[in-house]
């Protein structure tokens, strides 16, 4: 019943990377636990990027596959399609996409909590490639319908940091045909 196909991406824009580092998963963890606070260290900026990196198991640059997912089914939204009906159509198989590419470390003023303003520091990787295996239910979903689907997840959604669909221009992508 299910299929299996591959589905080659290019970057139309950079992709801006931000995995949560084990430092400030711990440092919420420990807020929630009523641990007390120790006092700040100084920013390290090269350690923040290296932080922000999705590794595949065999160490290579990666990235969350339920993010491509996500952007599909949302995507087809503007395709008038139901999205509780494609989040069982299809599935991007793996924890992890492989990304081609080589990155390069940002500088960002943001605001966090009550507008305090911030540095941070993030991989982009201004041109980059992903191969998606895709497993789809032919009988809910035509591949072509699933590349379209992809196509337009790239346009109008994207994937990462500033995304178009978080009212950003980073993170696009189209379907290499």
């Amino acid at each position: 019943m299910a299929e299996v196909t591959k589905v080659q991406v290019r970057g139309e824009s950079p992709l801006i990377v931000h995995a949560w580092s084990e430092k400030a998963k711990r440092q919420i963890l420990d807020k929630q636990m009523k641990v007390a606070a120790k006092a700040k260290e100084a920013k390290d900026p090269e350690q923040q990027y290296r932080d922000c990196f999705y590794y595949c198991d065999d160490g290579a640059y990666g990235f969350p596959s339920i993010a491509f997912k996500a952007a599909a089914v949302r995507a087809g939204t503007y395709r008038d399609m139901k999205m509780t009906f494609l989040r069982g159509a299809f599935h991007v198989n793996g924890e992890y996409v492989r990304i081609t590419g080589e990155p390069q470390m940002r500088e960002d003023m943001v605001r966090v909590g009550a507008g305090v303003a911030d540095i941070r520091y993030r991989p982009e990787f201004p041109d980059w490639e992903a191969e998606l295996s895709v497993t789809f239910n032919p009988s809910a979903l035509s591949e072509a319908q699933l590349l379209d689907l992809f196509d337009e997840a790239g346009f109008a959604v994207g994937i990462g940091e500033w995304r178009p669909e978080k009212n950003g221009q980073y993170g696009r992508f189209s379907v290499i045909r």
